[in-house]
């Protein structure tokens, strides 16, 4: 910053780039929509991969560089949830709606369902709490319709699914941030890692022809793994409600 109180030209270069990066997510969820226009379900999930690579970077290089208070006039938390709602929710939907993802004559309900009841999580000033957990069903529906692929689960499991995370979405269970929970990130940053790796080898599984469990086995189970880690460690913060309580002076926003 400068004697005036102006930041440096870098520092304001900088912070643009950063929301360049974030908006690339758009692109990225773009990409995916057209993806599932040309019914290639492997290419789809490598869009949505990447973009949410993108989204779980991008906050932590925003913290760094101060891009709030360098860009005071831009609303990156803005920016963030326009690409999230797209991407974690809007494309999901169209997934379910034209992969024919829950038995017939259920397509249009269930992607109406997602994309309407997901408008009160993106719309919920406590979904975050202070200790960075999200309360209540986080929208994450392009991870939903991720396990549905690679567990290959009939229609009917998945409308059930989806009935279930939709009534979860008002209830305050607790689901854990990989990148901002401080506790046990030691060993959850490492699983969010191995979750990521195992993912992209099972989703580059043609699932025609054959089972993707029994296609990689070992890689499957590891990826069961991180998933019961996930699990099991948001069970284990729902089971304290004593922390939902904010600290004076803390600051739950993500």
């Amino acid at each position: 910053m400068t004697g005036d109180g102006k930041h440096e030209p870098q520092q304001v270069a900088m912070a643009w780039a950063v929301h360049a990066l974030t908006a690339s997510g758009i692109v990225l969820g773009f990409l995916a929509l057209v993806a599932i226009l040309n019914n290639d379900k492997t290419a789809v999930f490598m869009w949505l991969g990447l973009a949410l690579f993108v989204d779980g970077i991008d906050g932590t290089i925003a913290r760094k560089l101060h891009v709030r208070d360098v860009t005071p006039q831009f609303d990156g938390t803005t920016l963030d949830n326009v690409i999230d709602y797209f991407n974690y929710v809007a494309v999901p939907a169209m997934m379910v709606y034209w992969f024919g993802l829950v038995p017939d004559g259920w397509a249009t309900i269930s992607a109406a369902a997602i994309m309407a009841v997901s408008l009160y999580t993106f719309a919920n000033t406590a979904i975050k709490t202070s200790d960075y957990y999200f309360s209540g069903f986080p929208a994450l529906w392009n991870v939903v319709v991720l396990y549905f692929h690679i567990l290959q689960t009939s229609p009917t499991t998945n409308l059930v699914v989806i009935v279930i995370l939709c009534i979860l979405t008002f209830i305050p269970l607790k689901y854990v941030h990989p990148f901002r929970v401080t506790e046990w990130r030691s060993v959850t940053v490492p699983v969010t890692v191995l979750w990521a790796a195992t993912t992209l080898r099972l989703v580059l599984i043609p699932p025609e022809g054959s089972k993707i469990p029994d296609a990689s086995s070992v890689i499957f189970w590891l990826w069961i793994l991180s998933t019961v880690y996930f699990a099991a460690l948001s069970i284990w913060r729902s089971l304290r409600p004593e922390l939902d309580k904010k600290p004076p002076g803390s600051d739950a926003e993500l």
